[in-house]
């Protein structure tokens, strides 16, 4: 029988060399590191002695789904490693899913990404906060994107909390997300859910399991609509509880080996943008928005409420890809405690919201040019109609443009209306004192 307080920890790590940091900095922060199950599915090389001359010690091996599992014991925490090669691996939901193959009705269950930092007495402290909510729902969850940190020799971790908050959808249909700093005293209602970051009861592994077909985008939407649907209700923490390391440029990415060229020679299947065009299709199908939807099995919304109320609680209608203005307003609401009285009214009180950030090369266009009076920055349609404009000099430069580097600039272009303006392409153009308009710099929306 499981202690009261054991926790289940679901790993998903591709090539990470963060992984084993990770497992060490949790273990040895936990107040009862042998309440701890954690499973990790591991898409690297297949090397056990990774992890054996890390201070890990191999209690057994033997295989799980074909692959082999190494069950390994580290300060008296029980670490098990699923392990693939990276080649064989089907993309983050899968390998989580993998993971919570290895559940065994743990009290508790906390999903986390291999790079992460955590802080002392981590397990206390998220049972203590989880529980404070059991009076104001049955399933609470805890979820947020963590601060982040920097490893190394001095580690520099953030200071501040935060809640998801909506961003945009993408040309798919995708919504993303991003994170919002508070301060209170308490969690947080959120409709939100980050992937990198979930902590709730056990039965959440069994209720609202990672759908493997998932590929990366669209991960977090769709489980945070079946965690709704499924009767769980998510709160962002007020307390920090663990640091995430988020830029990882030098680090593998699955995009990056699943590739055209690994695909034609042999090396895998799929390439990873076909994995990511099924996963799409399955996100939308999920809620409602894909004319020929797919068949998801048994990953699919829950019974306990509607998906309808979920894009009410949140302010957003996926079908017309719109949010309500408070959404992007100044408080940036994620979660509305009433519900609409009437839908038709709703709806009509839904905006589009546009948003995109493009990368422009310094030999297409300087934005550090110093004889420019000022740039247009403009935004059409198909038919040429122009649908945003936006006249930009140096008072107001850092509201649109950053430089990242010497050769290259971020363009940031924000814009709502009240039914879609289907915007089709940018055109940049500066003025100049001495001689006016400049040559115009067309770019993709």
């Amino acid at each position: 029988m499981q202690p009261v307080s054991s926790i289940f920890v679901s790993i998903a790590s591709y090539r990470d060399p963060e992984l084993i940091p990770t497992l060490h900095d949790m273990i040895n922060t936990a107040q009862q590191p042998e309440n701890l199950n954690i499973a990790v599915f591991w898409q690297n090389d297949n090397d056990i002695n990774a992890f054996l001359n890390q201070g890990m010690q191999l209690i057994e091996s033997s295989t799980h789904l074909g692959f082999p599992l190494y069950q390994l014991e580290y300060n008296q925490a029980c670490i098990w490693i699923l392990s693939v090669h990276y080649y064989e691996s089907k993309g983050a939901c899968w390998a989580r899913h993998m993971a919570e193959g290895l559940f065994q009705n743990e009290a508790y269950f906390l999903q986390i990404d291999s790079h992460c930092r955590f802080i002392q007495h981590w397990d206390h402290e998220m049972v203590t906060m989880l529980n404070s909510l059991r009076d104001k729902s049955p399933k609470p969850v805890l979820s947020s994107y963590p601060p982040g940190y920097e490893p190394g020799e001095n580690e520099h971790r953030k200071d501040y909390v935060s809640r998801l908050i909506f961003h945009s959808f993408t040309p798919e249909g995708m919504v993303r997300m991003m994170s919002m700093p508070f301060t209170e005293t308490a969690p947080v209602r959120c409709g939100y859910l980050a992937a990198g970051f979930i902590f709730s009861d056990g039965s959440f592994v069994r209720d609202v399991a990672n759908d493997p077909d998932i590929f990366f985008m669209g991960e977090e939407i769709a489980m945070a609509a079946r965690t709704f649907t499924h009767g769980y209700d998510t709160y962002a923490p007020h307390k920090i509880l663990l640091w995430h390391f988020y830029t990882r440029k030098e680090h593998s990415k699955v995009w990056s080996d699943h590739n055209d060229a690994a695909k034609k020679s042999g090396a895998v299947d799929l390439a990873w943008w076909e994995r990511d065009k099924i996963a799409k299709k399955r996100v939308r199908t999920l809620l409602n928005t894909e004319q020929e939807g797919s068949d998801l099995g048994c990953y699919t919304l829950g019974t306990q409420r509607s998906l309808q109320e979920f894009e009410y609680r949140i302010g957003v209608n996926f079908k017309k890809r719109a949010a309500h203005p408070d959404v992007v307003g100044v408080n940036k609401v994620s979660y509305f405690a009433d519900l609409p009285s009437v839908h038709q009214q709703w709806l009509e009180s839904l905006i589009i919201v546009n948003k995109k950030t493009l990368k422009v090369e310094k030999d297409e266009v300087d934005f550090t040019r110093e004889d420019v009076e000022w740039w247009h920055l403009g935004v059409y349609n198909p038919q040429n109609v122009q649908v945003m404009v936006e006249q930009v000099d140096m008072n107001n430069m850092k509201k649109f443009i950053n430089q990242i580097d010497d050769s290259t600039f971020e363009l940031n272009l924000a814009f709502n209306t009240e039914t879609d303006s289907n915007p089709h392409s940018i055109r940049i153009c500066p003025y100049i004192r001495s001689q006016g308009w400049g040559d115009v710099v067309e770019k993709c929306w």
